[in-house]
């Protein structure tokens, strides 16, 4: 008697060989010779052509359908569509390192997990998936991976700060930590405290930023 996994991989290679169902957004589980076929589908024609395969597969005791039809022309707002969009955004940013980003959708709300190198990548990321219709909300997991802080976060800090707003940045302290790094001091203004806080970020190795500058 065939097992549930071998009837599965049999009926997943069975949509796939047949060239009139566009399988890759169709879902297949099988519990005890029963297979249940989940997703999208493109019309009621190939919903109905995909129970036609199921059933010529030899295993199968009886089918469980919950395809839905998904014309051409509706919005592309199921889960697996937002992720698929998602993913060919991340293929064409240059901000998103290739492979590294897991994503998964469950009603739209988007959750992103994997490790990236830097804190730009990690919300290039966020904002790029934000951009897809159908978001609900998104949940940004993505760890940064910790490497040995260079030496020279004071100096990118102070260079950042006198290019932008002529402050003095010599009145900020910079604590770095294994990736941890804490802002201290004083600046004339909101925009010179962001200005550090963003030299900070695009320092090499930062996983946290501690910002304790008093704004005068």
């Amino acid at each position: 008697m065939k097992s549930d996994s071998a009837l599965q991989q049999d009926v997943m290679a069975e949509l796939a060989w047949d060239p009139s169902i566009h399988h890759t957004d169709i879902g297949v589980a099988v519990s005890h010779g029963v297979v249940t076929l989940s997703g999208l589908v493109r019309s009621y024609v190939e919903k109905m052509e995909a129970e036609r395969v199921v059933r010529r597969v030899a295993g199968t005791r009886a089918i469980a359908e919950a395809l839905k039809v998904r014309y051409p022309s509706d919005a592309k707002t199921a889960d697996s569509e937002i992720a698929r969009r998602i993913l060919d955004l991340f293929a064409w940013s240059v901000s998103v390192p290739e492979g590294q980003i897991e994503v998964k959708v469950e009603h739209g709300w988007v959750t992103l997990t994997g490790t990236v190198d830097w804190f730009y990548q990690k919300e290039a990321a966020c904002r790029a998936a934000g951009k897809i219709s159908g978001v609900t909300g998104i949940s940004n997991l993505i760890a940064l991976r910790e490497v040995p802080v260079a030496g020279d976060v004071k100096e990118r800090i102070v260079a950042a700060i006198k290019r932008a707003a002529n402050g003095d940045a010599q009145s900020v302290t910079v604590v770095t930590h294994g990736g941890k790094v804490t802002l201290g001091g004083r600046v004339r203004g909101w925009n010179e405290r962001q200005i550090a806080e963003r030299a900070a970020w695009a320092a090499p190795g930062v996983t946290s930023i501690e910002d304790n500058i008093i704004v005068l």
